[in-house]
Formats: C-alpha cells, sequence, structure tokens
C-alpha cells in the first residue's frame, strides 16, 4: 500500500500516467503542485492521453482544492475531450433526465388524485407503483388536514 499524502510530489509529476496524484502527496502548497501538473499535462503530445490525464488530474483535485481553482489551471476544452469527462456527462443527463420523468409523474399523480381519480388508474396511466400513488395519496390527506 502507498500512502499519496506522505509521497513527496515530484515522484509523480516525473511520470505523465501519475500526474493526476500530484496533488494528494505530501505538499505544502496544493495549488502549486496543480499548476506544476498541469504545465506537464500541456506537454504531452498526444491529444487523447493529454485530455484522459487532464481530467483525472481536475476529478482528484477536486478532493483538495475549490473547483474555481481547477478550473483555472486546466483548460475545459481539452477536459471535454477526454473519455471520462464525456461518460459522466453522459450519466449526469440520464440521471436529470430521469429524475425529471418522476418529478413529472409524480405531479401528474398529485393532480389526478385531486380529481378523484382511483390510485390503480393513476398508476396505469403514469407508470408509478400502486404503492407509490399511495403514499402521495397520504401526503395529500395530510396536507388537506
Amino acid at each position: 500500500m502507498i500512502r499519496l499524502w506522505e509521497q513527496p510530489p515530484e515522484i509523480f509529476l516525473s511520470t505523465p500516467g501519475l500526474l493526476p496524484f500530484a496533488v494528494l502527496s505530501a505538499t505544502e502548497n496544493k495549488v502549486a503542485t496543480l499548476q506544476l501538473s498541469a504545465a506537464a499535462v500541456d506537454k504531452i503530445a498526444d491529444r487523447r492521453t493529454q485530455s484522459n490525464i487532464a481530467a483525472a488530474s481536475a476529478i482528484l483535485a477536486g478532493l483538495v482544492l475549490e473547483k474555481d481553482v481547477i478550473e483555472r489551471l486546466f483548460r475545459r476544452d481539452i477536459m471535454h475531450e477526454s473519455v471520462i469527462y464525456q461518460q459522466i456527462k453522459t450519466e449526469g443527463k440520464e440521471e436529470g433526465r430521469e429524475e425529471g420523468s418522476q418529478q413529472k409523474a409524480h405531479e401528474i399523480a398529485q393532480n389526478l388524485l385531486a380529481e378523484g381519480m382511483t390510485v390503480e388508474a393513476i398508476a396505469r396511466i403514469t407508470g408509478l407503483s400502486v404503492e407509490v400513488v399511495q403514499q402521495l395519496q397520504q401526503g395529500e390527506s395530510e396536507n388537506q388536514e
């Protein structure tokens, strides 16, 4: 086991594949270490490798530094090319759509409950389970009391 926080940053700054870990090392100044790491990333010739290492560096830096510091040091355009960045972005969009869809189904169910429709019919129409519609119904009746 290697304790990153006990290792000098030079170990990580000297090898491109280890650059993302430099900011987590035993450094007195994490911002300066991230600056050195960003400069080293900029020197990587292969664009795909450069974008993946930049994205990994930014993600790990997020554990110890503020977002604005990280964004200032790493070019956003290069990180957008990273396969990891693209995956995170895609998953985030899918989760957002799913969450929005569920919220809309709940709103529709609450409106249908207010109109007096049966729980079973609402479940069929919205795709929500009967249990979820019943919970919404209980919430409605508690709000009216």
